[in-house]
């Protein structure tokens, strides 16, 4: 699912007073870290996330397997602060 120009601008503005729910760390993107992501996405549809890592390449490959991993679409990457959208089917 390919995200628009439009609804993204959308998405960043409601994503931008929300506050990190899910930190990946120094041990990557674990089982646990990835049930988080799936949980916060069902629960919200759209969510933040923090990546604790220097490495601009390190962090843009985590970030696709986070997306990868739980059917969402990128849709903003600032500094190490993501945003995620999946669309809730209810």
């Amino acid at each position: 699912m390919a995200l628009n120009t439009k609804f993204k601008q959308q998405l960043k503005a409601k994503a931008h007073k929300l506050k990190p729910i899910v930190f990946i760390g120094n041990n990557g993107l674990t089982d646990n870290v990835k049930m988080e992501i799936d949980r916060g996405l069902t629960d919200h549809e759209l969510i933040k996330i923090r990546v604790q890592s220097s490495d601009r390449e390190l962090k843009q490959q985590l970030l696709v397997e986070a997306c990868h991993a739980t059917d969402a679409e990128l849709v903003q990457c600032i500094g190490g602060i993501a945003v995620l959208y999946r669309k809730n089917l209810e």
